[in-house]
């Protein structure tokens, strides 16, 4: 098994997450976005990562990927049993996808610093009206999909505020779990330390 992952990427990060966690033996093949190898583009006709790729299997969407390993090492489960349950999750993982991802996403490629302003502002307001998220223990991959954008926060000079708590202890215990901190890129370790 081979995974194509930015070393700084935060789709990239989940997936690693989940492979740290699953205890999953896989090369992991770090790429600089948009110095794509060729291998890489003979496989992912979207030429995106994560990428990966499981005997005569590729797959290139971060969902899918995390969802597929879930089902492929099925211990531990990082998703409930039950199909309501599990659809809720499922829910609560496409919200903080397109509300959180997409703020951070747009924050990275921004340039202007009064938009990037703007955007974290957002993000911070955003991650505040999911607060409901952090009142349950949700299971792992939801932990999957919000560390990357936790870690990420100080470098997006977002702040928690005091009203959070809840958030900003559920982010401690998840920043601290082994499986988090074996998902660590070097340039990811850099940006906790700064």
């Amino acid at each position: 098994m081979t995974l194509f992952s930015a070393p700084d990427e935060l789709q990239s990060h989940r997936v690693r997450i989940v492979l740290a966690e699953k205890a999953s033996e896989i090369d992991i093949i770090s790429v600089v976005p948009g110095r794509y190898p060729e291998d890489l583009l003979d496989l992912n006709p979207y030429r995106s990562l994560p990428t990966l790729v499981d005997r005569d299997l590729v797959l290139y969407d971060a969902r899918v990927i995390i969802d597929y390993l879930d089902e492929r090492f099925p211990h531990p489960p990082l998703m409930p049993v039950d199909p309501v349950l599990r659809a809720q999750f499922r829910l609560a993982m496409y919200r903080i996808e397109r509300d959180w991802y997409g703020l951070a996403e747009q924050i990275e490629r921004e340039t202007d610093r009064k938009q990037q302003a703007r955007l974290k502002k957002e993000l911070r307001e955003t991650i505040l009206q999911t607060a409901e998220v952090f009142k349950v223990k949700p299971y792992f991959l939801i932990d999957a999909t919000i560390a990357p954008i936790m870690w990420r926060l100080r470098r997006y000079e977002v702040d928690v505020p005091p009203q959070a708590q809840a958030l900003a202890r559920y982010a401690a215990t998840v920043l601290a779990r082994p499986a988090f901190r074996a998902s660590l890129s070097d340039v990811e370790i850099e940006m906790g330390a700064a």
